[in-house]
Parts: structure tokens; C-alpha cells; sequence
């Protein structure tokens, strides 16, 4: 049976992914347009990190649409198909590409993969197992952007134990703000020990760590329980799709008005940013996918092409390689190619522009490279490492139940 013949298989949602990519890239670039537009502009586009709150959001929702319904306790065989699951769909390529970047560093010493710590093997071996997310000294560490991925893989293993606690226990809404207090708790206690920044920084903590951004996952946990229990129809004429997609980005608005924290990036590491990031804006995005899952708009159906969903597919690859040694050396390559493109002119005689002089325009170039090589690796690489491990017997023995998920 096909993905799209499955009940658990929304297309747009898959589409989703790709924005939320595209939105990371262009907070990570946003620099490149302060010299043609107003400040607040590039404050604005800085904001854009909102993409992760919209993956965190997501894989709440998916994760619980896909196992809630049907969980009845953490047996042995359950967990481990689950986990099987969970290592298929994410580790393959973060260890590819992880491990890739180190060996960049062996042989560039570009100590952009390293920050300067001394012990590179020892850095890799932090980042192949997720355990740099924990100290603030080593978070964006390896490939920067995947410390994300701890935050993930803190879900993955929480998941299971949300979901005992608030069917058999009936306790669902206490957990995040356990949680959140768990994690205050612990910067209250070591922020005083100097272990390289072990939950030793406030913003850190709350901004870059799963206790911290817990709340998000519960609204897309919640946003999955109440679709479950309710179904995909409506009464109301709200349009949920439009409004929340607004909201998102008043949340926006509201952290580029903020001051950027000294040490900091963005708006959203100030007080009132984190408060914006982590408890409103993800309410949001509820919205904007509520509307998403019950209304046909033509937001949804752009979503669902196939060729949204094939980039929606291949955004976790965009997501690792968009910022750090790859678009460095393309960056780069882009460079000798504008002197290449100069020196032809000088012998022509001529004085035209390059089409590699312009920061924007190679921006655009590098988007659309990636995008290549996103869905390169995905088909080629990930899509068959996904399948391969799921048909395997790694962890629990493969027991064919004619379908697929996106989960």
C-alpha cells in the first residue's frame, strides 16, 4: 500500500518540512539583506529560526498520531520496534554527514566543526551519540544546527513514558510543566559547577535543551489527541490555516522588536522572545496544522504537490548540510568562480557584472544546489538506508505489515 493510500500519511504536512527548512536557511542568511533593506527587515528574516518550533510542534503531532491510539504500556517489543523506527527514519544520515564534518576538520583544521576544543575524537564521538546538546560549550559543535537533534531524540525516548503517564494515570497537562521545572532546577544547580556548560546557562537551557522546549511537543502531543478523538471535521467556519499562519508570524514580529541578548543572535534569546518562542508561537503552528489537517485551502494543496512533498521528504538532509562545511566550501567555489568570471572580462575588454558578485544571488544559487543534493542524498542514501533498517532484524525481528508512515 502506498503512502498515500495510509490514514497516518498527510502530504501537505510532509510539505510542511520543506518551510520550516527554508525558514531555518533563510534566519541563518538573513545578513545578507541588510544592505538593501530596512534593519528591521533583516531582524525580521533573522526570526525565521521559527522552523524548529515547527519540526518540534510536528513531531509531537506525528509521533502521537502515529502510536497513541493504539499504545497499551511500554512491552519490550513494542519499544523496540519503536526505537527501530525512530534509528531508521533519523540517525543514518546525521552520522553520515556528522562524521563527514570532522573528517573535513582532520583535513582543514577549520575549527568551525571543533570551536577550538582540543579533543576532536572525543568532540565526535559527543555528537555521533547526541551528547554534545547537553553542555552549552559544545551545542552547536559538528554540524551547528544539529543540536536540534538531541532536542529530538529526548522527544523520541520521553514520548513513550508521556504517553503511560497520561493514559494509565490519567496525567497529561502537569508533565511539561514538570519538566520545565526539572530543567530550571538543574541550571539552578549547575550553573554554579563550570563542567562545560552541563545545563549551565539559563537561555541555553531553555532555548537548546528538550526541557526547555518541552511545551511544543505537548501542543502538537495535544493537537493529535484531540484530532484522534475528534476526526478530521469541522462545524465552525474558522479558517485555522490562515489565522495561524499569521500568528506565526506576529510571534516573529514580536522577537525581532526584542534586544538581542550580548552573546546572543536574535531576539528570541531576550525574556519576552523566549516566552513568545516557546509558549505562544507554538499554539500557532497548532493552528496553522489544525487548519491544515481539516480544511482544503489552496496553502494545503500547494503543501501536497508531489514535487513539495518530494523536497519535504529530503528537507531533514537540507536541514544538516544548509549551514556549516558544505555551504563553506560552495561559498567558496563561488568566489574563485566570480575571480574566474573577472579575469575573462579583463581579457574581453568588457566591465559587466559577474553572476557571482552579488551575496543574494549566490544565496539563491546555494538554495537551489542544496535542494539538488538534499534530494540526491535522499534518494540515493537515506531513503534506502530507511527501508533497509526497517526490513531488517536490528533490534526486534522484521515483521511485514504491508504499509508505510512518514513516522
Amino acid at each position: 500500500m502506498s503512502q498515500r493510500a495510509q490514514p497516518n500519511y498527510i502530504p501537505a504536512l510532509t510539505g510542511v518540512r520543506a518551510m520550516a527548512a527554508y525558514l531555518v536557511f533563510i534566519s541563518h542568511f538573513a545578513y545578507i539583506f541588510d544592505e538593501s533593506f530596512p534593519h528591521i527587515v533583516q531582524r525580521f528574516l533573522g526570526e525565521f529560526h521559527i522552523g524548529v518550533s515547527i519540526f518540534f510542534v510536528l513531531s509531537g503531532f506525528l509521533i502521537t498520531f502515529r502510536y497513541y491510539q493504539n499504545f497499551d504500556g511500554l512491552s519490550k517489543p513494542w519499544f523496540m520496534q519503536y526505537l527501530k523506527n525512530r534509528v531508521a527514519r533519523i540517525y543514518p544520515m546525521y552520522f553520515l554527514l556528522t562524521v563527514a564534518a570532522f573528517v573535513y576538520y582532520f583535513i582543514t583544521k577549520d575549527e568551525t566543526i571543533t570551536k577550538g576544543y582540543e579533543h576532536p575524537v572525543a568532540l565526535m564521538l559527543m555528537n555521533i551519540t547526541f551528547i554534545r546538546g547537553f553542555f552549552y560549550q559544545f551545542w552547536d559543535t559538528g554540524i551547528a544546527q544539529g543540536w536540534s537533534l538531541t532536542v529530538e531524540e529526548c522527544f523520541y525516548f520521553s514520548a513513550p513514558v508521556i504517553f503511560l503517564i497520561a493514559k494509565r494515570f490519567g496525567q497529561f497537562y502537569i508533565q511539561p510543566v514538570i519538566l520545565t521545572l526539572t530543567g530550571i532546577l538543574l541550571y539552578f544547580i549547575f550553573s554554579h559547577i563550570n563542567w562545560h556548560g552541563f545545563f549551565g546557562n539559563f537561555t541555553f537551557v531553555m532555548l537548546f535543551t528538550f526541557l526547555g522546549r518541552c511545551f511544543e511537543f505537548f501542543v502538537g502531543i495535544q493537537l493529535a489527541r484531540y484530532v484522534l478523538k475528534k476526526g478530521f471535521t469541522r462545524t465552525n467556519k474558522v479558517n485555522y490555516t490562515y489565522t495561524g499562519f499569521l500568528l506565526i508570524f506576529v510571534c516573529v514580529f514580536v522577537m525581532a522588536l526584542q534586544p538581542i541578548p550580548k552573546g546572543w543572535a536574535a531576539g528570541v534569546e531576550s525574556p519576552i522572545g523566549i516566552i513568545v518562542n516557546n509558549y505562544f508561537l507554538c499554539i500557532a503552528v497548532a493552528l496553522f496544522f489544525y487548519g491544515i489537517l481539516t480544511e482544503t485551502t489552496l496553502f494545503k494543496k500547494f503543501l501536497a504537490l508531489p514535487f513539495i512533498e518530494l523536497l519535504g521528504k529530503s528537507s531533514y538532509i537540507f536541514y544538516l548540510i544548509h549551514l556549516g562545511w558544505i555551504y563553506n566550501l560552495m561559498h567558496t567555489w563561488f568566489d574563485h568562480l566570480n575571480d574566474l568570471v573577472f579575469e575573462l572580462y579583463d581579457r574581453w575588454g568588457v566591465t559587466w557584472h559577474s553572476p557571482f558578485q552579488y551575496d543574494a544571488l549566490n544565496l539563491l544559487y546555494a538554495f537551489i544546489v542544496l535542494n539538488i543534493l538534499s534530494v540526491t542524498l535522499f534518494k540515493l542514501i537515506e531513503e534506502p538506508l530507511n527501508h533497509y533498517i526497517r526490513r531488517s532484524n536490528f533490534l526486534v525481528k522484521y515483521k511485514p505489515s504491508g504499509t508505510k508512515s512518514i513516522v
